[in-house]
């Protein structure tokens, strides 16, 4: 027992250390964790040695790139098959109102790790931090790998990793990382992760057959010449010749590598509680899928005509690799849930999976040929990039047997920023002031949601400027702010789930609350890129 507790007075003593570092930190205008918050985390540390330790649960949270709403067949998708997911959500909770934290990778990922809506949290949008030079120069990139990755979270900012490590969890990211390049101060290694792999940097992303990726804060090289995301079949070639797409498939295939990665996080932890962040990169374009994926495809759905576009890279067979990617996915999930069951860890892990945004419109993916994010609107407008239902509603299935009753669904409005609150509670740490978040704890294990949200909200400051506000059954929404526009649209979703009859003109009492939460909510953000001068910011 003496070891113990000096094993947590060292952690209290580090703890009131990083408080002038970490904890103590201002989101924008708002002091968020103090002092007392570290002490009630010590003294539920202390109590968890004390022999609680081996009832918390390990927490796996998978996150797709692109997903849509209707991509899976639980979610009624016809054509992608998605028997494992499907499986995970007979055995859990799906939901039918959950919300992302933005339309777009990295936004939608800070509003993850810091449980602060799109008003609140530090990144906003996709911000490649162009003032290093040539990002976008792959070349460059590989030879000066300080050019890679995005804007990064601040060291003072608390994500829900840091919230699990400190707490005793051995913490892994797995994945697309997407906020805070090498050698910044929001590299996962900075964040809350013990362990890291995968890409660091969303532009690497744009192919699947990278020079390299990260393992914690060294780049691992893998087998592969350098093919520069978006490039083009060469000058003559056949477009219906396999042969002129062999630049696109190469060797060390990083969804199969991260994979292998995630597999041994849960084999070598598995003697404590653990948190795998697997944020995949499937099926965010370019079109790269396992062959046997895509001739099974190619089989069900016979021929199709090449993606030759500009946008990612070329593809012979666009809509059989697409679902070749998710199916690819969906197998994976099977894997986790496999081994999980062969450690005998399975009942005692909480598994959510969902996706960080609508999906996509570009790089050949044929989404509105799956309805992929059906019953909203799939079209460019109204998916990714957009405030739309179709961009911002995700699946999400959360399984945790013995917990959550199984095959079960859930109405309860949600999104995001409710998921560091719902960790905290099912450790039984308090949950901190930084959060816009409510715990979806009491959901899960299926009893009364005393709390829910009021509202939810959103701001997005690209594709011309959005914001958008979830009130009831209605949905406000700001579109080309950019443009001086500040008029909002208003949808009666129990009627118009598509969004198609602007009801603004009908109910302007609704259409002032909206405009009043939208003003309550948005604080002008600190970075540059992120500001609406057009609401008043400075």
């Amino acid at each position: 027992m003496i070891t113990t507790f000096n094993s947590w007075f060292q952690f209290l003593e580090t703890a009131i250390r990083l408080q002038s570092q970490k904890f103590t930190i201002r989101s924008e205008s708002r002091s968020i964790i103090n002092i007392n918050y570290l002490v009630i985390l010590f003294c539920g540390m202390l109590l968890v040695s004390c022999g609680k330790e081996q009832n918390r649960p390990n927490i796996i949270y998978i996150l797709a790139d692109d997903l849509g709403y209707g991509e899976l067949g639980v979610y009624g998708q016809k054509l992608i098959e998605t028997p494992h997911i499907d499986a995970l959500a007979k055995t859990g909770m799906r939901f039918l109102q959950h919300y992302s934290g933005s339309p777009v990778c990295a936004p939608s990922r800070s509003v993850l790790m810091t449980g602060q809506h799109s008003g609140h949290t530090h990144i906003r949008g996709n911000d490649e931090w162009t003032e290093r030079g040539d990002t976008w120069d792959y070349a460059a990139m590989f030879e000066n790998p300080f050019l890679e990755g995005q804007r990064p979270l601040l060291d003072s900012i608390i994500t829900v990793a840091e919230i699990l490590q400190n707490a005793g969890y051995k913490t892994g990211s797995v994945g697309k990382w997407g906020l805070g390049g090498p050698e910044t101060e929001g590299t996962p290694n900075k964040q809350g992760f013990d362990f890291f792999y995968g890409y660091n940097c969303q532009r690497q992303a744009h192919t699947l057959y990278p020079m390299h990726l990260w393992k914690d804060e060294v780049r691992d090289l893998l087998n592969n010449r350098m093919v520069p995301p978006h490039a083009d079949l060469k000058d003559g070639a056949d477009t219906n010749d396999p042969a002129s797409y062999d630049d696109f498939r190469l060797n060390d295939y990083a969804p199969e590598l991260m994979h292998k990665e995630a597999l041994n996080f849960i084999e070598n932890n598995k003697d404590f509680p653990f948190f795998l962040y697997y944020a995949s990169p499937l099926p965010h374009a370019p079109l790269q899928a396992p062959q046997h994926w895509v001739d099974y495809y190619q089989q069900k759905f016979g021929a199709e005509e090449p993606y030759t576009g500009k946008s990612y890279f070329p593809n012979l067979t666009p809509r059989a690799t697409y679902a070749a990617m998710i199916s690819y996915l969906d197998e994976q999930v099977g894997d986790i849930v496999a081994k999980l069951q062969d450690l005998g860890l399975y009942e005692n892990t909480l598994i959510i999976f969902t996706s960080d945004n609508g999906p996509t419109y570009s790089g050949g993916a044929d989404t509105p040929f799956f309805e992929s994010a059906k019953p909203f609107k799939t079209e460019r407008g109204w998916a990714k990039g957009y405030l739309h239902e179709g961009g911002i509603r995700v699946p999400m299935i959360a399984s945790w047997p013995g917990h959550i009753e199984p095959n079960s669904k859930s109405d309860h409005l949600s999104a995001f920023y409710d998921v560091l609150p719902t960790m905290c509670e099912i450790i039984g740490l308090p949950i901190p002031d930084q959060t816009d978040g409510i715990s979806l704890l009491p959901t899960l294990l299926n009893n009364s949601q005393k709390k829910k949200h009021e509202y939810l909200y959103w701001e997005f400051p690209a594709y011309n400027g959005q914001q958008a506000v979830r009130l009831g059954k209605w949905k406000g929404i700001r579109k080309d702010i950019f443009d001086g526009n500040l008029n909002v649209e208003l949808y009666d979703l129990d009627n118009d789930i598509q969004e198609q009859n602007n009801l603004a003109a009908q109910y302007p009492e609704v259409v002032e609350k909206i405009e009043a939460i939208m003003k309550q909510e948005h604080i002008p953000s600190t970075l540059e890129k992120f500001k609406f001068t057009q609401l008043g910011d400075r």
